[in-house]
């Protein structure tokens, strides 16, 4: 999830929930539509709090763990969007709301004046959330967090509860497990609420090519969906799996590891993020570069910051301008925007004179800079927020219309 705005250069999540399927604080705050946050995790107003570029850089030990994220139904004292609006009544009508997130499953948390629901992607709402819930989440696994209070608990596609609210945190669903924080630590969850996976970690991430990073002890190991011990705490840091390697930290530098637990790639760096599309970014002193699985630098060290790849392209800080690089370096975008976030579905968002809008693989701006604040494109459409307003834009540049939201 991304969240990209005129005033702050963020980071589309590089993709990575902190995105790098980071090991979980879930931290399940009260969450509602303010500015944009950064990490480390805090009680952030903002249901797509994401990392800034500024933050991430200065972040570099990156021992930042993920949250799901809940839009929460707390008041806001924002003007109240309750339909679209047009000039002819004839006239297809802007479906608009006082609060929208990215899709997910199909479908997409808004909000309506103080009421939650989910649409389709026909902007249609499929799910009227109980007024009692002060927050939800996406849908993962058919189940989307809801929060009571000062308790989590799960719903389903249908709106029932089918977990109670009873827990201090909780994640989304990943390979059949969610992880939550009972008064004990950090367990796990099968669908039914029934605690698989007994809370005695201090801090535990999500599934993830069948392990999961944990903490106990103050040193981080792996244990598989059965919650045994495959590697054992050894590591000052440790993140999820992503195309067979995993971040490690040993010290004070960061190097890979294997599923058997093997150092494949030394610990030799001052920054490193885990694989996509094959390359990892890593840094070292102050400059990021990419290496490929074998630990190769196959991209040095030259850029003041980097993005992961995504869709063949990364983005790339140079001075205080963005643009984009393939992966064998070559300059695809040149250095021009402000900020310069991942493509998805084709198209990445930039910002330009603190406006932002979307552009494709050839760095022509498909959709001209016009927003505050946009998210990614997901399932064909990526919410966009001008003022108060919140709305979803396709690719061709449409908004979601419908006739009248109640």
């Amino acid at each position: 999830m991304m969240i990209l705005t005129g005033q702050l250069s963020l980071v589309p999540w590089l993709r990575t929930t902190c995105w790098h399927s980071r090991i979980g604080l879930l931290l399940l705050i009260s969450l509602a539509v303010g500015q944009c946050g950064c990490q480390p995790l805090s009680l952030n107003p903002n249901p797509l709090v994401q990392a800034s570029v500024k933050d991430e850089v200065n972040n570099q030990d990156q021992s930042l763990p993920t949250q799901p994220q809940l839009a929460s139904a707390e008041p806001s004292n924002r003007r109240k969007v309750t339909s679209a609006q047009t000039s002819a009544k004839t006239e297809p009508l802007i479906v608009q709301f006082d609060f929208a997130a990215d899709f997910s499953e199909g479908l997409a948390a808004v909000r309506i004046k103080e009421r939650y629901a989910y649409i389709d992607q026909t902007g249609t709402p499929v799910i009227k959330v109980d007024p009692s819930l002060d927050g939800v989440s996406a849908f993962a696994e058919q189940r989307a967090v809801v929060r009571v209070a000062d308790f989590y608990g799960y719903m389903d596609r249908a709106g029932r509860i089918v977990v109670d609210p009873q827990f201090a945190a909780a994640n989304l669903y990943s390979q059949g497990l969610a992880v939550v924080r009972t008064g004990r630590g950090y367990g796990y969850i099968d669908r039914t609420g029934t605690l698989a996976i007994e809370p005695e970690f201090t801090l535990a991430s999500d599934f993830a090519e069948g392990m999961a990073a944990v903490k106990l002890n103050d040193q981080y190991g792996y244990i598989n969906l059965m919650g045994d011990w495959v590697i054992q705490p050894q590591f000052e840091d440790a993140w999820s799996f992503t195309e067979s390697l995993a971040v490690i930290k040993q010290g004070e530098q960061w190097g890979y590891i294997d599923r058997a637990g093997k150092v494949t790639i030394p610990p030799q760096f001052d920054g490193a993020f885990a694989f996509s599309e094959s390359l990892a970014r890593v840094r070292q002193g102050n400059q990021w570069g990419f290496i490929d699985q074998q630990g190769k630098m196959v991209i040095s060290p030259r850029y003041d910051f980097a993005s992961d790849f995504s869709e063949g392209l990364a983005a790339v800080l140079v001075g205080n301008q963005w643009g984009y690089i393939d992966k064998t370096g070559q300059v695809a975008i040149p250095p021009q925007f402000d900020f310069a976030a991942d493509f998805s579905e084709g198209l990445a968002a930039v910002t330009v004179n603190n406006q932002v809008g979307f552009i494709d693989k050839t760095g022509k701006l498909q959709i001209a800079p016009q927003f505050d604040k946009v998210g990614s494109f997901s399932e064909g459409w990526a919410w966009v927020q001008t003022g108060s307003q919140w709305r979803y834009i396709n690719a061709s540049g449409q908004f979601l219309t419908l006739g009248e939201v109640r």
